[in-house]
This record gives C-alpha cells, structure tokens and sequence, in this order.
C-alpha cells in the first residue's frame, strides 16, 4: 500500500489526486492522507505530494470535461470538511467519475459515490445553519464584526452569502478554530486571509456596540416566550447549544 500525503487544502488534494493517479499503483494500492490526519503503519509506503497549480489545474480541467460542474463543486465542498478521511473520499469518487462520466451523480448505491455526498451534505448543512445564526456586532471603527467556531471550514461558503446580503458594509467574519478570516469591502470585494497571534489579539480587543442591543435581544426573547410551551429539547433540535455561545440574545 502507498500512502500520499497531500498538503491540507483543495489544491493539495488535486495534487494527491495526481500523483496518485499518475504513480500507475493500483487504485486498490494506494490511498490520499492530508497532513496530521493520519497514524503511521507499518508496510506502508508514504510519499509526500508537492503542491503545484499546474497539476491542480490539469485535474480540475478533467473534472469538469469528463465528469460535469456539479462534481467539481462537490469535491470542492468535500475539501472543506472535517471528515479525516475526505482526501481519500475524493480520489475514489473521481475514480468513478473518470470511468463513467456524468452518471456517476445520480450512483448513490455505490460507496464511493454515497459517501462524498454525504460529506458534501455535512458540510452544507453547517454552511447554512451559520448563515442564520451568525450575529454581527459594530466595531468603533464602523466594522461589523462576527466570531464563529464551526466543526467545517465553511468560511468560503459563508463569503458570497454575506456578500451579497452586506454589500454595503465592511464587515469580517472569523473562524477561530482554524484562525482564518473573511473580510470583504464595498470596493474590493471578499478575501480569505489567514489570522495570525497579533492580529488575532487586535481582534480579542476590538470594542463593540452590542451590549444595548444584546439587552434589547433577551428581554425580546423572554417577553415572547410562553412559559407554559417551553421545550428545551425542541430548542436543541432547532438551535444546537454548540451555536448559542456566538449568538448575541443568548450570551
């Protein structure tokens, strides 16, 4: 078996992808690890993949001639998620994907095929649960601001929604279990940025105007409440506890 460990992004799986492809192993004798995922095994062979766009871009262009747009955008949302094993999951979707085309959307029998989607699913159901839970606070410099700590790295997905609803501010939202960043302007648009210490101690230190409208948010929040209705498991259901501790009404 040889094992290629690929770099922690979309283009490092691409260029798993790649060099697992063109090594000529043996799909069955090879598999894709990204870096930190995985436990060293005996018989096992290890061969690092050097990042490069050229190869990222040559998968990505037969992605999308052999197989279709939507699979380029599901292994792009699969790069994204925290599932341990989703580089690997990519390279044997694709396998399939090579062989049969288009069709292979609609294979959901087949493993391979069930188990992308279903990390695709994950990943997309956190993206939009955090486009109705995120809170904006306003900084004194005029930028609204949010924290989020979400299981995947949903920052990408999170960008265009907010950039279409927010047009007209500047505003960032950061991920603080993967130090990153999404800052957009009116004028330049969105970009992902990494954060690092200082920056991320300028943040912790960033005065906000929300303890009025936090205020203003819980007694909203009792007041409409019927005490007699009250069902903390439903709540749960509708609202995981995981959520609360970024949302305003419930700090």
């Amino acid at each position: 078996m040889t094992s290629y460990i690929c770099k922690n992004s979309f283009e490092g799986v691409l260029c798993g992808v790649y060099d697992a492809w063109m090594g000529k192993k043996g799909h069955s004798q090879v598999r894709l690890d990204t870096e930190g995922s995985f436990e060293m095994s005996l018989f096992v062979e290890y061969i690092s993949v050097e990042e490069s766009s050229e190869k990222a871009e040559k998968v990505i262009k037969a992605v999308r001639t052999k197989i279709c747009e939507e699979a380029f955008e599901k292994i792009y949302i699969a790069s994204l998620s925290q599932d341990t094993d989703r580089a690997d999951k990519i390279y044997r979707f694709l396998v399939y994907g090579f062989h049969y085309g288009k069709r292979v959307m609609n294979m959901l029998t087949v493993p391979a095929v069930f188990d992308l989607f279903q990390i695709c699913r994950n990943v997309s159901r956190e993206s939009h649960q955090w486009m109705e839970f995120i809170r904006f606070s306003e900084t004194g410099e005029g930028l609204l601001f949010s924290r989020i700590g979400p299981k995947n790295a949903v920052l990408p997905l999170l960008a265009p929604h907010f950039s279409d609803r927010l047009s007209g501010e500047t505003w960032m939202i950061f991920d603080e279990n993967r130090k990153q960043a999404v800052l957009f302007t009116p004028q330049k648009g969105w970009i992902l940025c990494e954060v690092d210490s200082k920056m991320e101690e300028t943040i912790k230190n960033w005065q906000t105007d929300e303890n009025g409208y936090a205020d203003l948010w819980k007694i909203f929040y009792h007041e409409i409440a019927i005490k007699e209705r009250t069902n903390p498991a439903c709540q749960r259901t509708h609202l995981p506890l995981r959520y609360r501790g970024y949302m305003t009404e419930f700090r």
